[in-house]
């Protein structure tokens, strides 16, 4: 009970205490057959189309079952900045569901004290009866909180990071192997026939496996068109000018010489930076995320195309997914969105948003209209 209560004391969150359907004290027959139903989704070019239809296919087979109660929890790493659209997918999806249920995430003043408060959130949302839990871990400190949920009978989705375990029923997320391949194939369309070397800001220090992936498969792409390709690892705790240094060195070494530069994170914009540092800022340049100096660079002509993780789409489908493995099973749902699988069958990709240097005001107003500005 301590732990308990220190958890509930050491969290924020966005609650959401929905009525469940389904009671007959406050429903009469009619409304005891009542379907669920899904909000509109406003149209726009930058509307996943398969991802909706997948999502409306796993409504259509759950609404051939009667509704049931359910409480479920997703716990991120935070409620602002990049989560800031998964809470808001996730709380309108348990709305619409009619489940009771919270998000939350961590008030520790970093990831280390993020790391065990995330735990025993995971074992205080069994304790009060969560029957679903989505979390988007820390990493391997949160495997035997949700080994433990899971061994208790609980349905456990991991969202945007994975955990190494056979445990949990599906991750949901972007799949870095197929956002690096991704935007490599942008950058593709825009380079001159080789020979020439692609200048990949990337990442291949062990210790984060993501990052390794969406290197690792933007390298392939562009070996196998016939380019040269030279990483220069990314420094996320530096300054700018550090990490320019090093890829002003990388440049330098290149041979033959550099035709094109991918930037595979949110520091992305720093690969415009190398451009006017070393006199060449006609070369061709795509990034990823939405950070406010890439958007810049963007709006100059200065970055071709920019990759943007469908944060919204994270947090909206996993309490659906969560709902439809206690509903239709967990085979059944799997088998409903296959479509988003590609070569793993407990891993739902979300996909990434190619965003053009020209349509960066029609991409901010498709996030306007669903909700998902960070």
């Amino acid at each position: 009970m301590r732990m308990i209560r220190r958890c509930r004391m050491a969290v924020c969150g966005l609650t959401l205490m929905t009525a469940a359907c389904g009671s007959s004290e406050h429903h009469d027959a009619e409304e005891d057959v009542t379907r669920l139903t899904r909000a509109p989704t406003p149209a726009s070019e930058f509307t996943p189309v398969q991802l909706e239809a997948t999502i409306d296919s796993l409504v259509a087979e759950m609404n051939k079952n009667p509704i049931e109660p359910m409480h479920m929890a997703v716990l991120l790493k935070k409620l602002s900045g990049f989560f800031a659209p998964v809470a808001t997918g996730a709380n309108r999806a348990m709305s619409e569901l009619g489940v009771t249920g919270n998000v939350l995430a961590p008030a520790g003043k970093d990831d280390d004290e993020g790391q065990v408060i995330q735990a025993e959130q995971i074992r205080e949302m069994v304790a009060i009866g969560a029957q679903g839990i989505g979390v988007a871990p820390f990493g391997e400190a949160q495997q035997e909180a949700i080994e433990e949920a899971v061994a208790k009978g609980v349905h456990v989705v991991t969202l945007d990071t994975d955990v190494p375990t056979d445990k949990r029923a599906l991750y949901v997320g972007t799949l870095n192997e197929d956002a690096g391949a991704t935007a490599a194939n942008t950058l593709l369309a825009h380079l001159p026939p080789p020979p020439g070397t692609v200048l990949i800001h990337g990442h291949s220090l062990e210790g984060w496996p993501d990052g390794i992936q969406r290197t690792q498969a933007a390298q392939k792409v562009f070996e196998d068109a016939g380019y040269v390709v030279v990483m220069s690892q990314a420094f996320f705790d530096s300054d700018d000018q550090v990490d320019l240094e090093w890829l002003k060195f990388a440049f330098e070494l290149a041979n033959p010489p550099v035709v094109g530069i991918a930037g595979l994170f949110n520091i992305s914009y720093r690969c415009a930076m190398l451009a006017e540092l070393v006199g060449k800022p006609e070369l061709p340049i795509v990034a990823f995320d939405f950070d406010p100096k890439t958007v810049e660079y963007m709006r100059q002509g200065r970055i071709k195309a920019t990759h943007t993780q469908r944060q919204y789409y994270e947090g909206y489908l996993t309490p659906y997914i969560i709902y439809g493995i206690q509903l239709i099973g967990l085979d059944a749902t799997k088998q409903i969105l296959s479509p988003l699988m590609l070569d793993d069958p407990t891993r739902v990709n979300t996909g990434v948003d190619v965003v053009p240097g020209d349509k960066v005001d029609e991409y901010y107003a498709f996030l306007n209209k669903i909700g998902a500005n960070q």
